[in-house]
C-alpha cells in the first residue's frame, strides 16, 4: 500500500513538470514583473549554448540562410525560387525532353442540334367520296406506289364503260370515213364523180378523227377518276397518324394518312459566327444521337443569314438511315470536318504558365531553357493540339516547373 502511494506521488509530480515545460516559460523571482520570464530552452542552454545546441550541431540538420536575398518572396514561382537558391557555379539542372514535329490537325467543329425527318407527306385524295377501306396502320413501312386506302367508286366504273363504248363507236366512224374517202378518190381518178366531192370527204374524215380523239380523252378522264379512288403512297416512309377511318367522307385534297420520310434523315443545328467562313456544302460530318446511334453524312445546306437572337447560322446535314433506326426529333451532336491546320500534338502535362501568366511550353535550345507562348487549338484524349511552336522543337517533358527561361540545363532525350 505504501509503494502504491509513492508511485502515485511520482506520477503527479511528472504531470506537473510536463505541464510547466509545455508552457515554454520559466519565471525567475526577484526580477520584477515580467522581467524574470524566459523560455525553458534558454534557461537550459544559456547564452553560449548547451546540450541541445550541441546535439543539433552534431546531427547536421541545422538550417543555413538563403544564398541570395529575396529567395523567400512568396510572389516568386517555384522555378524562379529554385534559380535564386541554386549554386550558379554548380552543375546545370537535369531535365528530360522530347522532339515534337509539326503535323496537320483535323479541324473539327462540334454542333448541337436534333434529327429531323426529310419530309412529312400527306397521302392526299384527288377526288371526293366515302372511305371504303383502309389498307395500312400507324407504324407500317410503305414504299412508293403502295395502296393506302380506297374510296367508294360510285358510278365511276359505269362512266368508264360508257367512255369505252364511245371510243369504240368513234373508231368505227373513223374507219367508215376513211373507206368513203378512199372510194371517192378512186372514183375521181376514173372521172365518175366531180372533183368537188373530195372536199366533202376530207371534211368527213377530219370530223371522224376529232370524234375519236374526244372519245379517247373522255375515256382517259373517266379512268383517272376511277383510279383516284385508290389512294397510293407517293414516297417511301412510315405511316403516321392521323389516319382516315372506314366510312369517313373525304373531299379532294384531304389526307388519308401521313407518311414520314426517315431515309435519308437530316441533322439540323447551328454554326457559330467564329466558324461560319469555313462552313460550306459538301463537308463530311459524323452524327451521334443522344442514345448513341451513329451515322455519317454530308452538309447540304448552310443558311446565308444569322438567327437574330443567337447570331448563329442554321446548317443541315443529310445522312443515310436505311433501316429507319434513327427517329425524328432526337437530340444529337454533329462533328463537322472543316479541313486541317498545321499544329503540334503535345501532352497536356507539359503546358505551363510564365511568370507573367502567359500560357506556353518550356523547351531547350543550345542547352538553355526557352519559353514558347502557345495557343490551344483543340483538347482531347490524345493530348492538346497547340499553335505557336517551331516546325521541329525540343520540349521539356519532365522538370519544366523547376527551371526558368535562360537557365542552363542538361537535357536527356525521352524516347518513349
Amino acid at each position: 500500500m505504501r509503494a502504491l502511494k509513492s508511485y502515485g506521488i511520482a506520477v503527479l509530480l511528472i504531470l506537473i513538470l510536463g505541464g510547466w515545460l509545455l508552457t515554454g516559460t520559466l519565471v525567475r523571482g526577484g526580477l520584477g514583473p515580467e522581467m524574470g520570464d524566459v523560455t525553458v530552452v534558454s534557461a537550459l542552454e544559456g547564452e553560449d549554448g548547451g546540450l541541445l545546441t550541441a546535439a543539433v550541431s552534431a546531427s547536421g540538420v541545422g538550417l543555413e540562410p538563403h544564398p541570395l536575398e529575396g529567395a523567400d518572396d512568396p510572389a516568386l514561382s517555384i522555378a524562379e525560387r529554385n534559380a535564386l537558391t541554386s549554386n550558379v557555379d554548380g552543375p546545370a539542372r537535369s531535365v528530360r525532353t522530347r522532339i515534337y514535329t509539326q503535323s496537320l490537325m483535323p479541324l473539327r467543329v462540334q454542333l448541337r442540334g436534333h434529327t429531323e425527318a426529310n419530309g412529312i407527306v400527306d397521302a392526299a385524295v384527288r377526288t371526293s367520296d366515302i372511305v371504303r377501306e383502309v389498307h395500312v396502320s400507324a407504324g407500317d413501312q410503305v414504299s412508293e406506289g403502295d395502296l393506302i386506302c380506297s374510296l367508294d367508286s360510285g358510278t365511276r366504273k359505269a362512266r368508264v364503260n360508257q367512255a369505252q363504248a364511245a371510243v369504240a363507236q368513234a373508231e368505227a366512224g373513223l374507219q367508215q370515213a376513211r373507206n368513203d374517202f378512199n372510194i371517192n378518190a378512186a372514183l375521181r381518178e376514173r372521172g365518175l364523180v366531180s372533183e368537188n366531192s373530195a372536199e366533202a370527204q376530207s371534211a368527213a374524215l377530219r370530223s371522224a378523227e376529232a370524234n375519236l380523239e374526244a372519245a379517247q380523252v373522255a375515256l382517259s378522264n373517266a379512268e383517272v377518276e376511277l383510279e383516284n379512288t385508290e389512294v397510293r403512297a407517293t414516297v417511301s416512309g412510315i405511316i403516321q397518324r392521323p389516319i382516315a377511318k372506314q366510312g369517313d367522307l373525304l373531299n379532294m385534297g384531304q389526307s388519308c394518312a401521313k407518311i414520314i420520310q426517315l431515309n435519308p434523315m437530316l441533322f439540323v443545328g447551328s454554326v457559330p459566327q467564329a466558324h461560319i467562313d469555313l462552313a460550306r456544302t459538301g463537308l463530311s460530318a459524323e452524327i451521334r444521337t443522344i442514345n448513341d446511334q451513329r451515322a455519317t453524312g454530308e452538309v447540304r445546306y448552310v443558311s446565308a443569314s444569322a438567327d437574330p437572337l443567337t447570331r448563329t447560322f442554321e446548317i443541315e446535314i443529310e445522312f443515310g438511315n436505311p433501316d429507319n433506326a434513327i427517329r425524328d426529333g432526337l437530340t444529337a451532336e454533329a462533328t463537322v470536318e472543316l479541313g486541317s491546320v498545321p499544329a503540334h500534338l503535345v501532352p497536356q502535362s507539359i503546358l505551363t504558365l510564365s511568370s507573367e501568366g502567359v500560357l506556353g511550353i518550356r523547351g531547350v535550345v543550345d542547352g538553355k531553357v526557352v519559353f514558347y507562348p502557345t495557343q490551344i487549338l483543340q483538347d482531347g484524349r490524345d493530348g492538346a493540339w497547340v499553335a505557336g511552336l517551331p516546325v521541329s522543337v525540343e520540349l521539356i517533358t519532365v522538370g519544366q516547373e523547376y527551371v526558368i527561361e535562360g537557365q542552363a540545363v542538361t537535357a536527356s532525350i525521352d524516347s518513349n
